[in-house]
């Protein structure tokens, strides 16, 4: 019995280690403002450095002018390895393109691939060439 209930007790210890629970963190700062006509805005920063911020609106975007939202927003963290974080972007019918030092940035084509490329551009076959 006493093997059972030390087998319980340490089961209840480790479980207790595993599931630590972090105090709240304060919100700073904090604003909203949302209208009828469907433009909004809104922002926040926290006490551990968290700070966002975005704005949007119904615009006619598209061949036939279709309303869609386009919003423009940037956010900062720190990382868990002490880096910090800097985003802004844009989403509109180009799609969400953020910008941040911290993103990977494809190597340029090569010149030679440029050059074919811009050569079959130039000289496109007949479609019924095989």
């Amino acid at each position: 019995m006493k093997f059972l209930i030390v087998s319980f007790a340490l089961v209840a210890f480790v479980a207790a280690q595993q599931y630590h629970v972090q105090p709240p963190i304060a919100i700073l700062k904090q604003a909203q403002d949302i209208s009828p006509e469907g433009t909004y805005n809104y922002q926040y920063e926290t006490e551990n450095g968290i700070a966002v911020a975005e704005s949007g609106a119904p615009q006619p975007v598209g061949p036939k002018g279709e309303p869609a939202v386009v919003a423009q927003g940037q956010y900062q963290y720190t990382a868990p390895d002490g880096t910090p974080i800097a985003l802004s972007y844009v989403a509109d019918e180009n799609g969400f393109r953020p910008q941040g030092a911290h993103l990977p940035v494809a190597p340029a084509v090569p010149e030679q691939i440029q050059r074919a490329v811009a050569y079959v551009l130039a000289h496109p076959q007949p479609e019924n060439q095989q």
